[in-house]
């Protein structure tokens, strides 16, 4: 298994996405591991199924 491209750290009081090519964070802070948005993204999933598990994630942190 290859390394993966994006993985979710621990930053105080949630989670953030931490992107290895571009060594920076990407998208917004969540509450709530999204374990099923990073393998989407890993996976190389398609635009709209990623923008739905974003969604969700944030509604899930209101």
């Amino acid at each position: 298994m290859g390394k993966r491209r994006y993985v979710a750290r621990g930053v105080p009081g949630g989670y953030r996405i931490w992107d290895n090519r571009r060594r920076g964070y990407w998208g917004d802070f969540y509450e709530l591991c999204p374990d099923d948005l990073l393998t989407a993204l890993n996976a190389g999933a398609e635009q709209a199924r990623i923008v739905e598990l974003m969604r969700r994630y944030k509604k899930a942190r209101r």
